[in-house]
């Protein structure tokens, strides 16, 4: 039981405030099942507004009951693993963590599938995430005491992540920052917009190479927001390819060329780490995906290039 200050917050947000090893998706969806009480009575809606110092008492499954019979075995691409983390390059169409919408079929099944023992870790280890259908690299925990020594590493900016991009249109300058902050869009759940109110967001891009109404870039974050590259990018208005919630997918010329590449251009390329247990260097860096390679191609082939 634990008592709040938070002013006019929905609940789900609050409580995922309280306890941020568990997923927003994970909050709400416990509330839907009755588990938490606001003030003695028991509340099944996750955007209840909280006016402040309520009583919420929380019933948390315990670690099997919420996770039985969802390990899957769905094979990962493992680059690198040791006794403590092993780092895999994510495939298109894989969903990290299950929601309300898919709980089958993601990288935390097959995690409980091939590492039983994840299954005592928030997140079955999954540190940071991707997007759907974003590909590349990807580091998980084996064990708590590595687990929150690579969040810390991610909170305070020491684990270098770089990624690979093509958007729509030609950037001019070679390099640029974007500083913009990011929040959820007030009424479309699964997008996210710049605002104000947002979080602080500072992505960092350069151009690697220019065609006709192209560009390949190269990004490094200094944050980590959801959808964060593909916001600033559309922001500054440099959409990416194929990118069908920010208007990726619009241009006239990539329409014809949509079968090459049906998701967003994008592609977390580069990770540079110290392992949080023996303190050693780790450099992974990995080739494009083959879809991203055939649509350079194809712009390489029938499109003027320039730097």
């Amino acid at each position: 039981m634990i008592n709040i200050s938070n002013n006019r917050k929905r609940l789900d947000l609050v409580v995922t405030e309280l306890f941020p090893k568990y997923s927003r998706s994970q909050i709400k969806n416990w509330i839907l099942q009755g588990r938490v009480k606001v003030n003695g009575i028991t509340t099944f809606i996750p955007k209840k507004k909280v006016l402040g110092n309520e009583s919420i008492i929380i019933s948390f499954p315990l670690i099997k009951e919420e996770k039985k019979d969802l390990a899957q075995n769905i094979k990962l691409n493992i680059l690198y693993e040791d006794d403590y983390l092993i780092i895999i390059n994510k495939t298109a169409n894989l969903l990290v963590c299950p929601g309300i919408k898919q709980t089958e079929g993601t990288i935390f099944n097959s995690l409980l599938y091939h590492y039983p023992s994840n299954i005592l870790l928030p997140r079955a280890g999954i540190v940071h995430r991707l997007d759907k259908d974003t590909t590349g690299l990807m580091i998980i925990a084996k064990t708590i005491l590595s687990q929150n020594r690579l969040i810390e590493l991610i909170k305070y900016r020491k684990i270098i992540r770089e990624y690979e991009a093509i958007v729509i249109g030609n950037i001019k300058e070679s390099y640029g920052k974007i500083d913009k902050p990011i929040a959820r869009h007030f009424s479309k759940r699964i997008h996210m917009i710049i605002s104000s109110r947002g979080k602080p967001s500072t992505t960092h891009y350069k151009v690697i190479e220019r065609f006709h109404n192209y560009t390949r870039i190269s990004l490094r974050l200094e944050s980590g927001r959801t959808h964060q590259i593909r916001v600033h990018m559309k922001s500054i208005g440099y959409p990416l390819v194929g990118d069908t919630l920010y208007g990726g997918n619009s241009h006239e010329k990539f329409r014809v060329y949509q079968n090459l590449l049906n998701r967003q251009a994008l592609h977390a390329i580069m990770l540079e780490f110290y392992h949080p247990i023996t303190f050693t260097k780790i450099y992974c860096r990995i080739p494009l995906p083959d879809d991203m390679k055939n649509f350079l191609d194809m712009l390489k082939n029938n499109h003027i290039n320039y730097c």
